[in-house]
């Protein structure tokens, strides 16, 4: 029988429910786990999502977080990757089946069986638990799905590479981006804004699109070239046939088909937002080019963690701000209204002050 250990956590019982302070139980370290005192975890939509009920019903408890940063503090016996004392980060999972195709091409997060996510997947160790994130004291990993943290970041704002800029970072590195290349950014918030600043480190030519003129000088600031006001057709038509390559970080509805117009011959468009409904598409839209149409969904351990070096040496990480956990009901409520430039990073120090 796994041993377990009770921690103090932040979650929620129901969707509708708010989240509160909550005790949870994780597995003890067994010999290829690390321990981890969270230091920092950012707040990604997915965590509002899923908390909610948003993308189909979710395990309840339900405790997100999956952009963790953090301290070793305990290291199994065989674990030959980390040390305590070692600063490193857990994504947005915890485990895969290690054995399918994809596991073997470091491929994890397209795991034949599934991979377990960091939260809201069931729990190997302990069953009939969910798997609980990072709004919590620490977490156990297996070393294997475990990052190291280069050690010129800034920990706070390094936590939401561990997905907002992994998401971004894996199609613009499988669509070969690099000087010469023309990328179009469309939506500047979390993901857009990790979107543009590593768009430019790789060499490209970086135009964003937003359907807000006040963020036109924000967009300059991250590193883009251009800026187009969406909202407008005459600035979208001057692009019309020129870009390379899109990356569409919008989760609400809106029209593809402008965006796949502004596609040259053989020009891709990657969705990484995640739209409710399905989003129409025009037969000629991709027809008529050669274009294509497709999706991105976070990286492999190993990409992450090239994603996190390739940063650390172009010094980028998140534009933050920060919060205490006592103040994240608060914080998904100005994440609905994107009220935050451009994540919300939580300082679980704060977590140690709340009541048991």
């Amino acid at each position: 029988m796994t041993e377990t250990t009770n921690i103090k956590a932040y979650g929620t019982e129901a969707a509708e429910a708010p989240l509160n302070q909550m005790g949870i139980s994780r597995r003890k370290p067994t010999p290829h786990d690390v321990e981890i005192e969270i230091l920092f975890c950012g707040v990604c939509h997915s965590d509002l999502h899923t908390a909610r009920s948003e993308w189909g019903p979710s395990m309840y408890p339900c405790v997100p977080g999956h952009e963790i940063v953090g301290r070793i503090v305990t290291a199994g016996d065989h674990v030959q990757k980390f040390k305590v004392g070692d600063m490193v980060g857990v994504g947005c999972m915890v485990d895969s089946c290690r054995e399918c195709q994809y596991c073997k091409e470091d491929l994890e997060q397209f795991c034949e069986p599934g991979m377990t996510g960091t939260y809201n997947s069931p729990d190997k160790h302990i069953p009939g638990n969910p798997t609980f994130g990072g709004y919590s004291e620490s977490i156990v990993v297996n070393e294997n799905y475990v990052l190291r943290i280069p050690e010129n970041m800034d920990l706070a704002a390094a936590a939401p590479l561990l997905c907002a800029g992994i998401t971004t970072y894996s199609p613009l590195r499988h669509w070969n981006i690099g000087p010469g290349k023309k990328v179009g950014v469309v939506g500047i918030g979390g993901l857009g804004h990790m979107g543009i600043k590593i768009a430019k480190a790789m060499g490209a030519e970086v135009i964003a699109f937003t359907t807000s003129e006040s963020k036109f000088a924000e967009a300059k600031r991250l590193g883009a070239d251009e800026i187009v006001l969406s909202k407008d057709k005459e600035q979208m038509a001057a692009y019309r046939g020129k870009l390379h390559f899109i990356i569409d970080a919008v989760s609400a509805q809106h029209d593809i088909n402008a965006y796949l117009n502004l596609l040259r011959v053989d020009g891709s468009l990657a969705l990484v937002g995640a739209p409710e409904y399905p989003l129409p598409v025009a037969a000629f839209s991709v027809i008529q080019g050669r274009k294509s149409f497709a999706g991105s969904m976070i990286g492999g351990i190993a990409e992450t963690q090239e994603m996190l070096d390739f940063c650390a040496e172009h010094n980028i990480v998140a534009d933050i701000e920060m919060i205490d956990i006592q103040q994240i009901n608060e914080a998904y409520e100005r994440l609905l209204k994107g009220d935050v430039k451009y994540r919300f990073v939580i300082d679980m120090a704060s977590i140690k002050a709340s009541e048991r």
